[in-house]
């Protein structure tokens, strides 16, 4: 038999070690990692194992992996941020999967990010892009301007995370598994409450119909048997069509995809004339710049924002540093006044150079 080992005339199954990349999913569930991050290690790890000719990542070492990421960096000329994504998903592998502490991995530099400063939308253009926007997607742009939420907390909020008394919205593990509170604008309540509306005859279709379970975190499903068909743990923003949840095979109803607030903000930056480039992301930048800039002091933007350090926030007072660090032009404060002085002489009236 080839898939039974027969020990004193009794059948006993073989115990086969797990495949490399079912470890590095288990591992990657064991520590808590994001859905995207997971998707991201699991990518890089595939790379270097197809780059190396398919050889098993523990008869490789230093060697191959400093060529691997010159090869990232040389031959497909990536960025700054991927090679330090993929080194950290080399890190990963061989502590957290392989077992193997390497303390010249731990040593390996970083490649240099560059300093690059956010997007940002004046008060104006923020106005003209959101009014471009209708229903479920001026909500949800609204919240990404409105409250600084990034655009998968806004996706994944639940009807228990909208505090409407005390106009406030908990995010539940945002990055780095972190709670926090934001405001809830008020601006935003009455649409709050149509959307909540709509969420909540979708799910009353879904338990007529036999469904109605949300995915829960981690292991509340399997503590509370019942809270997934509870109205508090929908969704906020639920999809129009149930789907196949990944994780367990079960259909359910999911949040909105990602992908339809990427496309209505493209349009509606197109429709409002906007040169600027932007994104959900830039929509949080500019809340962020625009509340320093109301003379919020920067511990509360960086408690609303979620930033683990202070540094992070701080970037966004680059906005404040007005005119090139509000330095004066040479131009503006002393060309002018030459100007008007030598068209007085030739004997210019005052308003005739203005149109020169």
């Amino acid at each position: 038999m080839n898939q039974d080992t027969v020990i004193k005339g009794i059948e006993s199954p073989v115990t086969r070690p797990a495949r490399l990349m079912d470890q590095v999913e288990n591992a990657i569930r064991r520590l808590h990692y994001s859905r995207r991050t997971g998707e991201a290690y699991a990518h890089w790890i595939k790379r270097f194992i197809v780059w190396s000719g398919k050889r098993h990542p523990a008869t490789l070492g230093e060697p191959e992996v400093s060529a691997f990421l010159s090869h990232l960096a040389c031959d497909r000329n990536v960025a700054a941020a991927t090679q330090n994504q993929t080194l950290a998903a080399l890190l990963f592998l061989y502590k957290q999967v392989l077992g193997r502490d390497l303390s010249w991995l731990d040593g390996m530099v970083r490649a240099k990010r560059p300093v690059r400063l956010p997007v940002v939308l004046s008060p104006l253009e923020a106005e003209s892009l959101l009014a471009q926007l209708k229903g479920v997607h001026a909500l949800m742009a609204g919240l990404l301007y409105g409250s600084g939420l990034r655009l998968m907390e806004c996706l994944r909020l639940r009807v228990k995370d909208m505090d409407f008394a005390y106009r406030q919205i908990l995010v539940r593990d945002g990055k780095g598994e972190k709670d926090r509170v934001t405001m809830l604008p008020e601006r935003l309540v009455q649409t709050l409450h149509a959307q909540f509306g709509e969420a909540k005859r979708l799910h009353a279709i879904d338990l007529r119909e036999g469904y109605g379970e949300v995915h829960l975190p981690y292991a509340l499903a399997r503590k509370y048997p019942r809270a997934g068909y509870e109205w508090a743990w929908q969704y906020v923003f639920p999809s129009q069509l149930r789907s196949v949840d990944p994780d367990d095979g079960k259909i359910r109803r999911h949040h909105i995809h990602d992908s339809v607030l990427h496309r209505a903000l493209k349009q509606a930056a197109a429709s409002a004339g906007l040169t600027k480039p932007v994104s959900a992301h830039v929509l949080r930048h500019s809340f962020a710049t625009h509340l320093l800039q109301s003379g919020y002091d920067i511990r509360t933007a960086q408690e609303l924002l979620g930033h683990s350090d202070v540094s992070t926030t701080m970037i966004y007072t680059h906005v404040l540093n007005r005119g090139g660090r509000g330095v004066a032009s040479p131009l503006d404060s002393v060309a002018q006044p030459r100007v008007e002085q030598r068209h007085a002489a030739y004997g210019v009236p005052a308003g005739a150079a203005a149109g020169l």
